[in-house]
């Protein structure tokens, strides 16, 4: 999120570019705990935003279900598995997996217990980019198409998004994609992406 953090901190944003332990405790602590430490280093701005990618948005999105934030601004999510993630589905129970994608990775699977599946509408401005380019064939092949290699587009959507973009990304880098980025800024300069007509 570096690049992204760094643009953004050139348009005026102050920036909280937050890094938390996700292979070492579950989606609840995570947002407990490290979603207010992110806050207090924006200061006494007016209006917080918040640009997530993949996990991060259904961090965000738990943190939100329990907590007003009446500093609330926008919000963009990058490939976020909002309707969780086949791959974890098929891939949990193997050995290793918990140590590769950690307690709050485990928790993204699609059946109706999974936090993403239980979190309910959003009822604050959303933008999400969903990617349609992958680098990896073997996990596309346990995705619905079109998809990004590691999120299908359709488990990026949530009911009471704002808006929501595909593009020609992949997950593991779409942050980094001059025009992700340009569509991140749009979302929070105007609560919309720019028109891909």
């Amino acid at each position: 999120m570096r690049k992204i953090a760094k643009e953004l901190g050139n348009e005026g944003y102050i920036i909280s570019n937050y890094s938390y332990p996700s292979l070492s405790i579950g989606i609840e602590e995570i947002a407990d705990l490290h979603i207010p430490r992110a806050i207090s280093k924006c200061g006494s701005a007016e209006k917080i935003h918040f640009v997530t990618h993949s996990l991060g948005g259904i961090v965000l999105r738990k943190y939100l279900s329990t907590t007003q934030l009446d500093r609330l601004g926008r919000v963009v999510m990058l490939g976020p598995p909002n309707q969780g993630s086949e791959i974890v589905d098929t891939l949990k129970s193997l050995p290793g997996v918990k140590l590769i994608n950690g307690p709050a990775g485990l928790q993204l699977g699609t059946d109706e217990n999974s936090v993403p599946r239980t979190l309910g509408p959003v009822t604050y401005p959303v933008g999400i980019i969903a990617g349609s380019y992958t680098l990896n064939p073997i996990f596309s092949h346990l995705l619905p198409n079109p998809d990004d290699g590691t999120v299908s587009v359709a488990s990026t959507k949530v009911e009471g998004m704002t808006d929501h973009v595909v593009m020609p990304v992949t997950h593991t880098f779409m942050m980094r994609n001059e025009d992700v980025i340009t569509q991140v800024k749009a979302f929070l300069k105007s609560g919309k992406f720019d028109s891909r007509d």
